[in-house]
């Protein structure tokens, strides 16, 4: 049997030394979508690893019988067809724990960037730090702390848990809402000096998530429908803020920039696009929002741990 394993969006160095070690081949060459196919059958690749950027789909499947697992390095599978892979005998894996911390801690880095106007000072003061100090310092002065205001999370499975235990170790109050959940979840993490704390999170409706909450999150898979639409925003508190870095498409765009136009919302955070890799010019010109490149997952801490979860995983399947 074959043990060459295609990482093509790439894969960490731990999880390179743990396949490799086990006696596997590990190829991180980057091929193109259309040639996909043709490289898997012609190197006989038993394992296609992928991020967001590849997708593996029915056509893909159906004629590619070497394939034994298709991995994704992360949490949502949307870009695999994953019933119809695990129909077709093939194991459909992923790292839904590796990166949960990344990115609670993106979301917050943009809610304190966001409450000091980080998101604008930073393009305007190498425009004007020089010639209208002042008058920046005017502009930027009556941000707002975290503490003591309420933070919504909309999907409060890993990751929203990991953004939960973040917003209340700041004093922050946190409510969610889950259309998968039936009872309130305790989230708990350890201090650095051992002590353990624990913290029930309360379970509210959508429409009272919406109109108690000064930050809305959002940690929920694609869907076919808005999760957010210009129904929620009129639900929303006024000069109330909204971050999402789950993924493009559960956030209408249109209704978005109507929001912070008409100043409903006072400020936005968007990690994700309804269109990656080239987000619509409306939202990047955008003055009061708060923007990455889709890069939740991506830190060295995520990466390391992706890589060694999906070797594990691997290796546990085909020996």
């Amino acid at each position: 049997m074959s043990k060459k394993v295609l990482a093509n969006d790439g894969v960490s160095q731990s999880g390179i030394d743990k396949l490799t070690a086990a006696g596997y081949e590990v190829i991180t060459t980057n091929v193109a979508q259309d040639q996909l196919e043709s490289y898997i059958n012609k190197h006989e690749i038993a394992v296609l690893l992928v991020r967001s950027a590849t997708t593996a789909r029915k056509e893909l499947i159906d004629n590619c019988p070497n394939l034994k697992i298709i991995g994704r390095g992360g949490v949502g599978m949307d870009n695999i067809d994953v019933e119809y892979a695990r129909e077709k005998g093939l194991k459909v894996i992923n790292t839904p724990a590796a990166s949960s911390a990344s990115v609670a801690e993106l979301v917050f880095a943009h809610l304190y960037g966001g409450v000091r106007f980080l998101y604008d000072s930073n393009r305007n003061m190498p425009l004007e730090g020089d010639t209208n100090f002042k008058g920046l310092k005017k502009q930027y002065a009556k941000g707002s702390e975290l503490r003591g205001r309420t933070l919504g999370i909309i999907g409060i499975g890993r990751i929203g848990q990991e953004v939960a235990k973040i917003a209340a170790g700041v004093g922050m109050k946190v409510v969610a809402h889950d259309s998968y959940a039936d009872t309130a979840p305790t989230v708990s993490w350890e201090l650095f000096d051992g002590q353990t704390v624990s913290v029930e999170i309360p379970l509210v409706s959508k429409e009272e998530l919406l109109a108690q909450s000064d930050f809305v999150t959002l940690h929920v898979p694609a869907q076919k429908d808005y999760v957010i639409s210009e129904l929620e925003f009129n639900q929303m508190k006024k000069g109330a803020a909204i971050i999402n870095a789950a993924r493009g498409g559960v956030i209408d765009e249109v209704a978005l920039v109507n929001a912070l136009e008409s100043e409903h919302i006072s400020f936005a955070a968007l990690d994700t696009f309804e269109k990656e890799p080239q987000p619509e010019m409306v939202l990047l010109m955008n003055s009061n929002l708060s923007l990455s490149p889709h890069i939740g997952a991506a830190t060295n801490e995520a990466q390391d741990r992706i890589g060694t979860e999906l070797a594990d995983q691997i290796i546990e399947i085909l020996g």
